[in-house]
């Protein structure tokens, strides 16, 4: 037997005496037996379009603070929302069309941040298209190697036990040092997999 993990090889020779072919349970009607593998490429996309949305906020927020070095942006921002609040509540009290002002001035604050998020993220488009392509094509391929060498280590260990229920003192301890080595070649998790 021969096992491949981690562009290792590790060789075994195993005889069994008195041994049968393993019989394979039935399979469940429209059950696989390989996994699904969870990489898409709408799902890179939508990571990558969040990241790049969420540095355009600091680009928005950098960029109104440039805008805002003077005194006067400020004064400017804040009677942009006097206006806004003297439109729409003519009838108010002073103290609510004060506070309506100030929430205005803030809204058109963050309205002018995500302007700038959003056109940050359209500039990057085209990026954003390129790196999702690569990024699922190379998470796919490690995720694949991942769920394949799960599957083989399980049943080889599968085949394992099956043996040592059968097995003699000799062979339970042949199988013992397999099963050594098997722990010390586990697959290893991908690293953008965040451990839970």
């Amino acid at each position: 037997m021969s096992l491949r993990i981690n562009n290792s090889i590790y060789k075994s020779n195993v005889i069994f005496t008195n041994s049968k072919p393993a019989e394979q349970p039935a399979a469940k009607p429209g059950a696989s037996n390989t996994s699904k593998n969870p990489i898409s490429k709408s799902g890179e996309r939508s990571q990558l379009i969040l990241g790049t949305f969420l540095a355009g906020l600091g680009f928005g927020g950098k960029m109104l603070m440039e805008l805002l070095d003077g005194d006067f942006a400020i004064e400017h921002l804040f009677n942009a929302g006097e206006k806004v609040a003297d439109k729409n509540f003519k009838n108010a009290s002073l103290n609510k069309r004060f506070v309506a002002g100030l929430g205005a001035s803030i809204g058109l604050v963050g309205l002018f941040i995500a302007g700038m998020a959003l056109l940050y993220t359209v500039y990057k488009a085209p990026k954003i298209a390129y790196d999702s392509k690569i990024n699922t094509f190379t998470k796919s391929k490690d995720m694949d190697v991942y769920i394949k060498g799960n599957e083989i280590e399980k049943d080889l260990y599968t085949q394992m036990n099956d043996k040592a229920k059968v097995a003699t003192d000799a062979e339970k301890a042949k199988l013992k040092e397999q099963y050594l080595v098997m722990q010390k070649v586990k697959n290893k998790i991908p690293d953008f997999v965040k451990a839970a």
